[in-house]
């Protein structure tokens, strides 16, 4: 659907995967936040793609950092859920400046009407601003990044970027 988008500024971004389960090998989740988003010619570089534990501090460590470097956009991976280990979400947010609570809303909108039905209402996938970066928080799974990517941060990454930057 939007797959002739094209960015009209050079955006930096980061990539967190947050699993007590994966690794580099096994993160498919992360590798397709990364796939996705090179497909708009993001720039991404190594030392801005980690894992780390489903743990509010290493979570928070690793956002703090990226906050302090020229990055544009942090998208999360994983921790999203309900589950008391998932943590994701109270870390993030934390950071925010602004909400974006279309995000979180139309992801779920579009996750139970095009995927998981019902089981949509356990993602507490959320974006917000911190300062003039943006934070993407998004479930695991590759099915919830395709989603998140394609229907929703690739379409409007040059316009929040903008936005943000005025």
């Amino acid at each position: 659907m939007h797959t002739n988008v094209k960015l009209n500024q050079d955006i930096k971004c980061a990539v967190l995967t947050v699993s007590d389960t994966r690794d580099y090998k096994t993160d498919k989740g992360g590798k397709l936040v990364i796939e996705l988003l090179s497909e708009l010619n993001v720039s991404i570089d190594k030392s801005h793609y980690k894992i780390v534990k489903d743990e509010q501090e290493a979570i928070q460590m690793q956002v703090e950092q990226w906050l302090s470097e020229d990055i544009d956009v942090i998208v999360t991976t994983g921790g999203t859920g309900i589950a008391q280990r998932d943590v994701t979400i109270e870390a993030v947010s934390s950071f925010f400046t602004k909400e974006i609570e279309g995000f979180g809303e139309l992801f779920r909108y579009l996750s139970y009407a095009e995927d998981v039905g019902t089981r949509a209402l356990l993602s507490r996938a959320i974006a917000g601003t911190v300062n003039d970066k943006l934070i993407f928080s998004i479930p695991g799974s590759t099915g919830a990044v395709k989603l998140a990517l394609e229907k929703l941060i690739k379409p409007e990454l040059n316009h929040l970027v903008k936005e943000i930057t005025k």
